[in-house]
Order: C-alpha cells, then sequence, then structure tokens
C-alpha cells in the first residue's frame, strides 16, 4: 500500500499531524508513507523514519503534481481539507479520506459565540481520517527526530537544562504574550531564561530584556533554525507559551508547557497533545469578543487587547513554578 498524506501549513499542525504517521507506519508495515506540505515546513518532518518521501511546494501543487501522479497512490489521507486539498485529490483521482474539520461550528464559535465543537482534541480528528484503514491511535505524544547536526552548544548558565524556554513569536500578533504580561511573570522567575523565537522576533526580544533589565537571560531570537530552537526546548525545564508552533513542539519531547491564550481559543481543539500533568492552560474566559478569530489577527480587532492584558500573572507564574521539572 502506498498513502499519501497531506498537510501544507502551519507549523503546530504539521507536528500534529505526526502521531497520525507514526501509527500509519507502524500498524501497516508494509504501508510506504508520503508526505506533501509547504517548503517553509519541511523541517518539521525532516528526519522522521516513519516517512518514506516527501514532496515539498512553494505556492502551487503543480509543482509536483506530476511526481504525485506517478506514485500511483491507493491511498491520500487529507488532514488539511481544504479547495487545494480537494483540487489535489480530483487530479490523482485516488480514493481518499478527508477529516472533520468543523468549520461550521469554528464559525458558530467565532461569529456567535455558540460552542458546537466537540470536546475531542484536533489528533482525535485526524484518527477519524484513517480509521477506514483500521489505524488507531496509540496515546503516544507528538514526534519530533532531531539529529546530530541541529544540536547546540549550550552556555554554561544552562547546560544542565535548568532554564525556562518563552516562545517570544506567534504567527498572529494576536496570540503572543504582551511584553507587559511577560515582564510581570517572569520578573521574579530564579532560573535563567531562554528566549527563543525567529528573525521577526529579534526587536520584542530586546524590548523584553530592557524591560526585565536581567543578566539571567539568553536571547536566541533570531540566531538559530527552527530545528535549532527544538533542540534548545528539547532540554528547558518548562515552556511559558502562547498559542504557538513551539508549544506542540515541546509536547514531543515531554517539556512542560504554560500556554496563555489569546484571542483563539482551546476550544478549537488544538491545545497540547500531552498528558494533563504535562501543561496548563491559561485564558481569560467570560469575554464576549473571544474567540475573534480562529487563527489570529496582526492587531486586537477591538483595539483593547483584553484577552491578553486581563490575564491571572501570580496563576501562570504559579503554574510555570509547578510544572518547572526541576
Amino acid at each position: 500500500m502506498k498513502v499519501l498524506v497531506v498537510r501544507f501549513s502551519s507549523i503546530g499542525d504539521v507536528v500534529l499531524t505526526t502521531p497520525v504517521v507514526r501509527c500509519l507506519a507502524q500498524q501497516l508495515p508494509d504501508a510506504e508513507i508520503h508526505f506533501i506540505t509547504k517548503k517553509s515546513f519541511l523541517p518539521v518532518l525532516e528526519g522522521n523514519p516513519y516517512i518514506h518521501r516527501i514532496f515539498t511546494i512553494d505556492k502551487s501543487v503543480k509543482e509536483v503534481l506530476s511526481e504525485l501522479k506517478a506514485e500511483r497512490y491507493d491511498v491520500v489521507i487529507d488532514l488539511h481539507r481544504n479547495v487545494r486539498t480537494l483540487r489535489l485529490k480530483w487530479a490523482l483521482g485516488r480514493k481518499s479520506y478527508a477529516f472533520p474539520k468543523e468549520n461550521v461550528a469554528k464559525w458558530m464559535l467565532t461569529n456567535w459565540k455558540i460552542d458546537r465543537m466537540p470536546p475531542v482534541h484536533v489528533v482525535d480528528r485526524y484518527f477519524e481520517t484513517v480509521k477506514p484503514l483500521g489505524v488507531s491511535k496509540d496515546d503516544r505524544p507528538c514526534d519530533f527526530f532531531l539529529s546530530e547536526k541541529d544540536h547546540v552548544e549550550l552556555p554554561e548558565p544552562i547546560a544542565s537544562g535548568k532554564f525556562i524556554a518563552v516562545s517570544m513569536g506567534a504567527q498572529f500578533a494576536t496570540k503572543q504574550m504582551p511584553l507587559s504580561l511577560m515582564t510581570d511573570v517572569l520578573s521574579e522567575i530564579s532560573l535563567p531564561i531562554v528566549l527563543l523565537g525567529g528573525p521577526t522576533d529579534t526587536e520584542r526580544a530586546e524590548v523584553l530584556k530592557s524591560m526585565l533589565n536581567s543578566s539571567n537571560i539568553i536571547d536566541f531570537c533570531g540566531k538559530l533554525s527552527l530545528r535549532q530552537s527544538a533542540f534548545v526546548l528539547s532540554k528547558a525545564a518548562a515552556l511559558l507559551t502562547g498559542d504557538t508552533g513551539l508549544m506542540h513542539i515541546a509536547t514531543a519531547f515531554k517539556v512542560p508547557v504554560v500556554s496563555v491564550w489569546g484571542n483563539t481559543v482551546p476550544a478549537f481543539g488544538m491545545y497540547p497533545y500531552a498528558q494533563p500533568a504535562l501543561y496548563s492552560i491559561h485564558e481569560v474566559t467570560g469575554l464576549s469578543c473571544r474567540p475573534c478569530s480562529k487563527i489570529g489577527y496582526q492587531a486586537c480587532p477591538r483595539k483593547h487587547f483584553n484577552c491578553m492584558l486581563l490575564q491571572d500573572v501570580d496563576g501562570i507564574r504559579k503554574a510555570l513554578v509547578e510544572k518547572t521539572r526541576f
């Protein structure tokens, strides 16, 4: 059997497909598993021993369509389910299964604040897609496979792993913790603090360092690849984060996660895929405007950003101390 798994984006969503990939490979031992995603998310899947071949695209499936057709797949597992994947499945003309995306329920929750979302994690919905193949979940976490080239020489203050990792960025600003909230939470943390993020997070990192005014901070923003950041994260005592891709990568290494939610809500099913003892969720409930989007915005549509600015600082800090694995 030859299987094509489809998930084009984004970091967290691709990470969350890995339990399905693993179970496909382990429960269908004669199957050959292929995966297609956007080129920018290839680092999430590199080195995954359960995937035999990875196809990547920049903008269009047409870039690899002839190669995909030549594979003559037995089945396509659509874990994205949008117009692009519909066109891909039509072009391939092979048997396919798509996960229940619950777009209507998401729309009702976002626009009418009526919660009709199924009370299950999105990974469980992904597994509904492969049920016809006789594949079921194994209750193990997500996968992220590092190689020796991803290793980073950690300076002495954090070489032992006794540090708090902080995710500085997010795809949308309304998923990011405000710098003032980060400062309030971290100002009384005694362990070293390691800032993780990409080149677009360097300015925020500089401002946070000046606000904390501490020599106990190591800033890796813009200095590491995603996979190198994952290596550093794998050594952390805990992660403080918004609703981000690093939150999901942390679960692959069983790093305790303290997640702070802004405009999105865990009810969408994208909370950490881990044992409950390994994570905590912090959100401002009772806001009539939340959730305002199933993804996010570059600024609060109501201009007050209460979903982040009204967070319980003491509760977040307490959770960070309690979850720290030292």
